[in-house]
C-alpha cells in the first residue's frame, strides 16, 4: 500500500478513535495513532496516564482493537509500542 493510502486510512481510523477519546481523557490519557504497516497491523502509542495504566490492555482489545476492526475489518491486530 502506497504512503496516500496509509495516510488515508490512518486518518480514517484516527477519526473512529474520536468516540473512544473522552473516555480516555476522563482518566488523563489519549491514544495516538502512530503506522499502519502493509501486512494491515496498526501500531498506536498511549498517552497521558494511559503510558502507566494497568487496564491499557484490557482497553485495547475490548476497545481499541475492537473499534478499528468494525471499521476496516481487514485490520489483524493492534499494539501500543509503549506502555504496560
Amino acid at each position: 500500500m502506497s504512503n496516500t493510502e496509509k495516510a488515508e486510512i490512518l486518518e480514517t481510523l484516527d477519526k473512529a478513535l474520536d468516540d473512544l477519546r473522552p473516555h480516555l481523557a476522563v482518566d488523563g490519557g489519549n491514544i495516538e495513532l502512530v503506522e499502519i504497516t502493509d501486512d494491515w497491523e496498526v501500531k498506536v502509542k498511549w498517552l497521558g496516564n494511559c503510558q502507566t495504566c494497568s487496564m491499557s490492555v484490557m482497553t485495547m482489545k475490548a476497545g481499541v482493537e475492537q473499534t478499528l476492526k468494525q471499521k476496516m475489518p481487514q485490520i489483524k491486530s493492534v499494539e501500543a509500542i509503549n506502555g504496560v
